[in-house]
């Protein structure tokens, strides 16, 4: 599972657990709001979760994310 996030979805996930908002992520990474939200989609799919807060979880339960 975790072998299918490409580099910039990998990124995404990191600043998501660092509490950016996507508009944050999108002006801190120079891409649209709409390519964030895009991202987030395939990761919330890619994980099988619902929320953001179910992917820093996941992302630490897959080894994905450290404290």
């Amino acid at each position: 599972m975790q072998d299918n996030l490409t580099p910039r979805e990998r990124q995404i996930l990191l600043l998501l657990s660092r509490d950016l908002t996507s508009k944050e992520l999108a002006r801190s990474l120079y891409i649209s709001f709409e390519t964030v939200k895009s991202h987030r989609q395939r990761l919330l799919r890619k994980l099988d979760v619902k929320t953001t807060g179910g992917l820093v979880r996941r992302g630490f339960e897959l080894g994905l994310l450290k404290l």
